[in-house]
This record gives C-alpha cells, structure tokens and sequence, in this order.
C-alpha cells in the first residue's frame, strides 16, 4: 500500500540498453514479464522506474489500493514526478471509492494491459505489494499465463528490524504531507470499512478521532489523533510481516524462482552513501538479471514443466 522509497535520493539513472524487444518476440514461444515484489516500503515503485527507464518498459500497478482512485497520501501513491514519464496502468483506474475490486478483476484488467504493452514492443513490469493479486494472475486457470508468459521474479527485501523503523518515520511524513485532511474528506460516519478503498491502511484508525473530535479539548483531541497515528504505524508493520511471509510462501511452498535483492544497506545509510547503497544492492543487479532474462530464449513452457511437479507436493500436505 505504501510502496515507494519517498526518503531516498531521486531514482537512479541507468542508460537504456537498446534491447529490440519485437526482435525478440519474433524468436521466440512466449512473451517475457518481469515481476518486482517485496514488502511496504521496501522500494517496489522506484525498483520498477529504474528498469522502466533501461528496458523500454511499462508498469501495471498490483496494489489492491492504488488501483483506486484518491488518497494519493494514505496509499503512497506514486507520483506523475516520480513516474518519469513511464507509463503505468491499473493506478488510480477504480474510480468507485465503494467498489471492490476483486483479484478475478485485477487478473482480467492487468492481462489486458500487459497484452497492450507486449503489442506495442514494450516490456511488462507488474509491480506492487499486494502478492494475492499476483499470485491470482501468474497461477490460476491451470497457469495458462505462465503459458503464454515467462516471468521474471524479482524481490526486494529489507530486514525487518531495519524496514519497521522507515514505515513508522513514514507515516508521520505523511502526516505532514495532509493524510488526515485529505482522510477526512473521505469519511463517512455510515461507510464500510470493510469493502474498496476504505480498507486502506490509514483509513479505518481515524474513525473515532473523526466522529468525536468536536467533543474534546485540545489535549485530548491530541491524544486521540495520536493513538490513530500509532495505530496506523503498528498496522503497517504488521502488514509488512504478511507480505513477506505470503512471498516465503510462494517461494518454499509453491516453488517460485525468485531473485531476491537486499535493499537493507540502503536503508541504513544517508544521503550519497544511501543513493550508492540503492545502485550497489539494488539497481545495478536488478537490471543484470533482467538483462540476461531478456537475452535467453529457454521456452516459458519448460519451466512451468519443472514446477508442477513441486506444487503437487505441496498440495498434497
């Protein structure tokens, strides 16, 4: 939900490799797509413009609240300067606030967009942090898009310890950009939290600062804010250990091949040290895996061959 490294420096800058990707559709069974993942504010969104910019490429958004359209604070919403210009589908599309939009929907939608990007030459990059969706897409319907696309997997990870402290100092960032002012004129004393964009991290925990603020005093309206604010933090952190314990899944259960990316020493590190830290751990590899993924022409077909035999197992326990 909150997915972008905002703290850091500006996106590295990487040069585009040349790569002719209608050349390489022509050669070979199936189209290629790359897939960043990773817990909240591990770098998601920086990760997939810093490939964008090199690969020719276009994103599709894979958070479940991004997709919709406002509270661009609240859900972290990557911004048109941040984008640099890459095009990115499925971001802010939902404009029903109450809709539900459901992972058969994201499936449908994103296969459409990635069809579109592959027709244009370009390569697919699905990013975001809600793995249900992606999992829904790469896996169902007996994996015919594995059938017809060969994934590339890339994780961006950040020590628990380390990342906790960054979505917590994150939070009272966006605080300070106008998260409760633009929560606000959202809320609705009769909504559901429970379906479409009100789900939102950030959302539900300002329902009693929001219904009773008008009866208290200034130290206890305070207080109450504050206790929001903590509440939001704590739900953050929790949804990180979800996220990362739904990717260990997908690896050592279902059989994922995925490239992990230790982003760990980025976030220990200050300015120019942090920017060089992104290059060394992050960026540079990255792009060398996706490089060599765009350059061989093993059949997508022969590979998902190799993994079912491991799903088996693992539907068997």
């Amino acid at each position: 939900m909150m997915s972008i490294c905002k703290q850091l420096q500006p996106t590295v800058h990487i040069p585009p490799c040349g790569l002719n990707l209608e050349a390489f559709n022509s050669r070979r069974q199936t189209n290629k797509v790359v897939i960043v993942m990773g817990a909240t504010g591990t770098g998601k969104s920086r990760l997939s413009v810093d490939l964008a910019t090199r690969f020719h490429a276009e994103i599709v958004n894979s958070d479940k609240m991004q997709v919709y359209e406002g509270l661009e604070i609240t859900t972290n919403k990557i911004t048109k300067e941040e984008q640099c210009g890459v095009p990115h589908h499925l971001l802010g599309a939902v404009q029903n606030p109450n809709a539900d939009f459901s992972a058969d929907d994201f499936s449908d939608a994103a296969s459409i967009a990635i069809e579109s990007i592959v027709d244009h030459g370009r390569l697919p990059i699905i990013a975001g942090g809600s793995n249900s969706y992606i999992e829904h897409l790469v896996d169902v319907l007996d994996y015919s898009f594995r059938a017809k696309y060969e994934c590339c997997f890339l994780w961006v990870d950040v020590s628990m310890p380390v990342l906790h402290p960054y979505v917590s100092k994150r939070v009272d960032e966006m605080v300070r950009n106008g998260m409760v002012e633009e929560v606000r004129k959202m809320f609705d004393p009769n909504a559901s939290y429970s379906k479409g964009i009100r789900r939102a991290i950030g959302v539900p925990e300002f329902d009693r600062y929001f219904r009773d603020e008008k009866l208290y005093d200034e130290k206890t309206r305070a207080r109450v804010l504050q206790e929001a604010i903590n509440e939001i933090k704590d739900n953050t952190c929790k949804l990180a250990c979800r996220q990362l314990g739904k990717i260990h899944r997908l690896r050592n259960r279902d059989g994922w091949t995925l490239h992990r990316l230790d982003a760990t020493e980025v976030y220990r590190r200050r300015g120019n040290e942090a920017e060089q830290a992104w290059k060394r751990h992050v960026a540079a590899p990255s792009a060398a895996i996706v490089d060599e993924f765009l350059r061989s022409f093993a059949p997508a077909v022969k590979r998902h061959a190799m993994r079912v035999p491991a799903m088996a197992a693992a539907a068997s326990h």
